[in-house]
C-alpha cells in the first residue's frame, strides 16, 4: 500500500510539474514607434488579448514591456499585431493604408512631431 500511495504522489507530481509548464510567460521589451497619448492607448489595447498579462508602452524611448505566455503565443506575432494596428515595430512596418489613416498627431514617419 505504500509503494502504491508513493507512486500516486509521484504521478501527481509530474502532472501538475507538465501543467504549469504549459503556461510559460516570459517578459521582453521591443521598440514600437509613435508619439501620443492615443498612440500608447492604440498599442496597449492592440495588445489587451488573453495571452498577455502585461503590455505597457512607454512614450519616450518607444519601447513596449511586455509579458506574454510564450507557449501561446509568439512575440513575432505580438509585433505583427502592434504593427496592423498603425505602429512600426522592429520586425514589421505598418501597412501604408493603416498608417494614413492614424490621427494626425500619431504620424511618426518623416515627422518631427513630439508631444
Amino acid at each position: 500500500m505504500r509503494i502504491l500511495t508513493q507512486l500516486l504522489c509521484g504521478t501527481l507530481f509530474l502532472f501538475s510539474a507538465a501543467t504549469a509548464q504549459e503556461s510559460k510567460n516570459v517578459e521582453t521589451t521591443f521598440t514600437a514607434t509613435g508619439n501620443c497619448g492615443m498612440c500608447k492607448t492604440r498599442i496597449e489595447k492592440t495588445l489587451k488579448i488573453k495571452e498577455v498579462t502585461y503590455a505597457k508602452w512607454d512614450k519616450i524611448t518607444k519601447q513596449v514591456k511586455i509579458a506574454y505566455n510564450a507557449t501561446a503565443i509568439s512575440v513575432d506575432s505580438l509585433q505583427k499585431r502592434v504593427a496592423l494596428a498603425g505602429h512600426d515595430t522592429e520586425l514589421y512596418s505598418a501597412p501604408d493604408a493603416v498608417y494614413a489613416k492614424l490621427p494626425k498627431c500619431c504620424l511618426y514617419r518623416d515627422n518631427d512631431n513630439t508631444h
